[in-house]
């Protein structure tokens, strides 16, 4: 096939964020903007490099993916790249294709997805570059595109006709091949040879009153879901809903917390259904749900790792060390503690698990995002933690018949303490507003240190405080500015945080977490228990007076 050189102009903006590059669907469909994005992450992709590489591709298939793999498979092709494999309809959850590219020994992935953000013509689109281990691309590579974008004055492509992404198999045109597979064949056998399928099934069949309900919110997971819950374990389609994934997630928010899973909440409580669970756009985030009992992501990893034994995947493997993100609450460092297992804080992101997973010191991790994860890809998986719960209550029950989600995390509580914790969202904000927070905060922390140690807000008295920077043990890397940490005498705390994963403005995060060892508490509601801790973190940053807003967006 000829390759054509194209002349184009360099786009501003175009810096990869956490989780790769995500604007409004119109930015992408600019003329060249796609092109230039590919171009520049090929430019960038570590060596050999993208000439002769093999790339998997696929997302959530929200609005413009189809358009967005054919200008992938253009442009690979004009640079050189050997093969792609591809999802069937561009259909790859992004633990899937995380696996995949393990499994298929792949130079990397491009991903289509921005998660758990809206979709729609006139809403999200997300590029995302994921490395041969099949985890996010560092900064070092992430920064690399950045600057390739910059000058980016041309780009190569193959004229070729549009490949149909609906039919399985693999064609060769001219020494590049497109290989279209099965989006879920690969990752089910993988979770049938992490968990154990069979004391599932049989926990279902000696307990055929435990209702369970999946909302796959209209995401990737649907075709997972009717894969693993019914078809695997048995459980009748009732027991999903939500489970076609279209490119608007059915103009709802796929993003399962219990303000965007509302109608998954409702149901639960209103049915009385034992398991509820669902996942967001791409799969790789996770909410746990019963009667009565929410699962905070922060309790969910802690809750895995102190089951760890009853999963046959940590049976082979046995458990290497937990980890968590900054933000998220100190649960899983009791779990640790208690087992005598290293742990590790990292900043948010996915990339800095990783790391760990690759150098053999990190089994399980998680993020107070709704992500939790191991090291059997390099990715969060939504639908692993849900059946990591499956397999835990499964076990569970064979030595302490009815118990359920509610018994297990009072069990924990009674073990370990418990750690309430929340997080409040504030979602596009005014940039200059949220900017001007942080620099409030910084000077707090920072010129105004030595006055700010020492003070009390309320019944809270300020022990430390600092912007997180974290020193990568495995390659010395060092991220700085990852959130401002405020630490209180009695282990309370509070942090802030601007996210890189919206597409426009800026989101806010603010997460306050409170340990407590006073059983009384355990069944507290959590935002009554942390309501004078919420108020200080108010009072501290004051982030009503600098964004305007009275409200946050979501409450998890």
């Amino acid at each position: 096939m000829p390759v054509k050189s194209i002349t184009t102009t360099p786009y501003d903006g175009q810096k990869p964020g956490t989780s790769g590059l995500r604007k409004r669907v119109k930015i992408f469909q600019q003329e060249n903007y796609t092109q230039n994005f590919i171009q520049a992450t090929l430019d960038a992709m570590p060596s050999p490099g993208a000439k002769e590489s093999t790339l998997v591709v696929g997302g959530d298939g929200r609005y413009f993916s189809t358009e967005a793999i054919q200008i992938i498979i253009r442009v690979a092709a004009g640079n050189g790249v050997s093969k792609l494999i591809i999802g069937k309809n561009g259909i790859l959850s992004t633990p899937a294709a995380s696996n995949l590219i393990r499994k298929r020994k792949a130079n990397g992935g491009i991903l289509l997805t921005a998660s758990h953000n809206p979709g729609g013509p006139d809403n999200d689109f997300g590029i995302k570059y994921n490395v041969s281990n099949g985890g996010p691309a560092p900064e070092s590579v992430t920064n690399l595109i950045y600057e390739y974008t910059k000058k980016c004055n041309k780009y190569h492509m193959c004229d070729m006709p549009e490949i149909d992404l609906s039919k399985i198999g693999v064609q060769t045109i001219d020494g590049f091949t497109i290989e279209i597979v099965d989006s879920v064949n690969d990752y089910a056998q993988l979770l049938k040879e992490i968990f154990n399928f069979e004391q599932i099934k049989q926990f279902f069949k000696n307990n055929p009153n435990f209702k369970v309900l999946f909302d796959g919110l209209h995401g990737v997971t649907g075709p997972y879901a009717e894969r693993i819950f019914v078809e695997e374990l048995g459980l009748s389609r009732s027991s999903i809903q939500n489970c076609t994934p279209l490119p608007d997630f059915g103009g709802s928010h796929p993003d399962p917390n219990l303000t965007y899973a509302h109608s998954l909440v409702e149901r639960v409580e209103r049915e009385n259904v034992n398991f509820g669970a669902a996942s967001d756009g791409d799969g790789d985030r996770n909410m746990i749900y019963g009667k009565n009992a929410f699962v905070t992501p922060s309790d969910s990893v802690a809750v895995i790792a102190a089951h760890a034994e009853v999963i046959p995947y940590f049976q082979k493997t046995g458990v290497k060390g937990l980890a968590r993100s900054m933000p998220t609450s100190a649960a899983i460092d009791l779990v640790a503690k208690k087992k005598g297992l290293e742990i590790f804080e990292v900043p948010t992101g996915w990339k800095f698990f990783g790391n760990l997973m690759d150098a053999g010191r990190l089994s399980i991790c998680g993020e107070e995002s709704f992500g939790t994860g191991s090291d059997h890809i390099r990715e969060k998986d939504g639908v692993w933690a849900i059946v990591a719960w499956l397999n835990i209550i499964a076990a569970v029950n064979e030595k302490r018949p009815g118990v359920g989600i509610k018994e297990i995390l009072l069990e924990h509580y009674q073990i370990y303490g418990r750690n309430f914790f929340s997080r409040y969202d504030y979602e596009e904000v005014e940039s200059e507003c949220a900017n001007k927070m942080v620099e409030h905060l910084r000077h707090l922390i920072g010129v105004g240190k030595d006055d700010f140690i020492g003070k009390t807000f309320g019944q809270f008295t300020v022990k430390e405080a600092d912007d997180f920077e974290y020193c990568d043990p495995i390659d010395g890397s060092v991220s700085k500015n990852q959130g401002v940490r405020i630490i209180f005498t009695d282990g309370s705390r509070i942090v802030i945080r601007l996210s890189g994963t919206g597409s426009q403005g800026a989101t806010i995060r603010l997460y306050v977490e409170k340990y407590s060892q006073n059983v009384s508490e355990y069944e507290s509601d959590t935002q009554e228990a942390l309501k004078p801790l919420i108020d200080v973190a108010l009072q501290i940053s004051k982030l009503q007076e600098f964004t305007g807003r009275a409200k946050p967006t979501v409450i998890t």
